[in-house]
């Protein structure tokens, strides 16, 4: 929604929002546009207006019972969500290059965006986080090409389909599919319905890029795809395939043919053989509009990353404090072993905070030790923290990590008594692995301030 706002400001309109927690980097970012942005949703705000808003654009945060939400409904004002504005007013008449899965839309499409950006592709594009190569997560863009991250969550109490259903890209990006969002769908193949609306919605002439790697999404592909479909995936069984290298390089394939190698930029802290899958989709869809695998590596060489994605947020007395988005067992796995690919044998002291939907209903409780296997050491926070309470015993679910390593992993629900054990337990040589899909009550601060006394 963020990002909409500023998309709209730069369309020209005069925009203010509200949130019910406004933290940076998005609030920063607005606020440098000159978006008001009001906390908290509050029926008065109303009356604080110069002139009534032409539309409000609502977000899925948004429910029915939400004050201002029954404002507006009461006194008949105009709304629409935040999706399909963007659908009809943005993205009509354009190439939509949409990056939808479970795991590394973000990341994949400051990819794409940043491929076509140095190729002189001028792309206007929606990114879920704030890419380092650019200075703002949206831009309306100046061609007829449009990068935006495909959420597959409900687009608004309104409207229950999946938000990228709205989107109509002409290059759909299926990066991965498992379950997720367990309070809004029953079980994966509710959620591979919701894909198979988007696949629907891809004209004859455009292109599916599909992990190939991905039972989930075979299953969404056998239900029909009126578009060419190319897999990709490590194994040359694959349209497109890729051979790692030192450094978490790798030699792009297609059609068993290697066509370019990407060299990540020292400093970029993009790791991981998940990175490499990403990369390697962006080059795919990016060859679609005509952008040659090798012009696509050149591009990815100057890659930045994204905030909040293994970003680090400083180092002091030879420890590393290192913020990341996961949440999702999957993508927790896969940071951890990002870093570890990189760190080598030092220690990796992770913390974490499990808050998101899926997380506090408890449905992937149970494959959180396994993600967190390659840390040394693990302190959560969330047991019996008032209205956000888990509803489950974190240290319970933890408990098997001590079985293998006694005192390995850590429960906390005081967000000091954690920052102090961490730094506590943090020795020189060592690196701090904060993930969280959300504030987290400034905790990476508060542990680089803890660590630097």
């Amino acid at each position: 929604m963020g990002g909409i706002a500023a998309i709209a400001r730069q369309a020209g309109h005069r925009v203010t929002g509200c949130d019910a927690n406004v933290y940076p980097p998005m609030s920063t970012q607005l606020e440098a546009q000159g978006i008001k942005l009001i906390e908290g949703f509050s029926p008065e705000q109303l009356l604080q207006f110069e002139t009534m808003p032409d539309l409000f654009v609502i977000g899925n945060v948004v429910s029915r019972g939400n004050p201002l939400m029954e404002a507006i409904l009461n006194q008949g004002l105009p709304y629409i969500s935040g999706p399909q504005w963007l659908g009809e007013q943005v993205l009509y008449g354009r190439h939509v290059l949409a990056v939808a899965g479970t795991h590394g839309k973000t990341t994949t499409s400051a990819m794409l965006t940043w491929i076509l950006e140095f190729n002189g592709y001028q792309p206007g594009y929606l990114i879920g986080g704030v890419p380092l190569n650019f200075t703002v997560s949206a831009r309306l863009g100046e061609s007829q090409y449009f990068v935006i991250e495909a959420d597959e969550y409900d687009t608004a109490f309104f409207d229950k389909r999946s938000k990228f259903v709205h989107y109509r890209p002409r290059t759909a990006l299926l990066n991965n599919l498992e379950f997720d969002h367990a309070d809004i769908f029953a079980d994966l193949a509710a959620i591979e319905t919701q894909f198979h609306h988007l696949v629907r919605t891809v004209p004859g002439d455009g292109l599916l890029v599909v992990n190939g790697e991905a039972p989930a999404l075979a299953s969404v592909i056998t239900r029909g795809a009126w578009a060419p479909v190319e897999h990709f995936g490590q194994d040359a069984s694959n349209e497109w395939s890729f051979i790692s290298q030192a450094g978490d390089g790798f030699i792009v394939r297609k059609s068993g043919q290697e066509v370019a190698t990407v060299k990540w930029a020292p400093d970029s802290g993009v790791m991981g053989r998940h990175n490499q899958l990403n990369a390697l989709a962006a080059i795919a869809s990016a060859n679609h509009i005509g952008i040659a695998p090798a012009d696509s590596a050149r591009a990815l060489a100057q890659f930045k990353n994204v905030k909040r994605r293994l970003e680090t947020i400083g180092i002091a007395n030879d420890i590393t404090v290192y913020d990341d988005f996961a949440h999702h067992p999957t993508a927790i796995a896969t940071t951890v072993d990002g870093l570890r690919r990189r760190v080598g044998q030092a220690r990796i002291l992770a913390v974490l905070e499990p808050r998101s939907n899926t997380m506090k209903l408890g449905v992937m409780k149970a494959q959180l030790p396994g993600s967190l296997e390659q840390a040394d050491q693990v302190f959560a926070y969330g047991a019996n923290a008032g209205k956000e309470s888990l509803g489950w015993d974190l240290a319970e679910v933890l408990s098997p990590l001590n079985i293998k390593e006694q005192g390995k992993a850590h429960a906390f629900d005081d967000l000091d008594a954690l920052v102090n054990a961490v730094s506590k337990e943090a020795k020189p040589g060592d690196h701090i692995l904060v993930m969280s899909n959300g504030g987290f009550g400034g905790v990476h601060q508060k542990i680089f301030k803890a660590i630097g006394v």
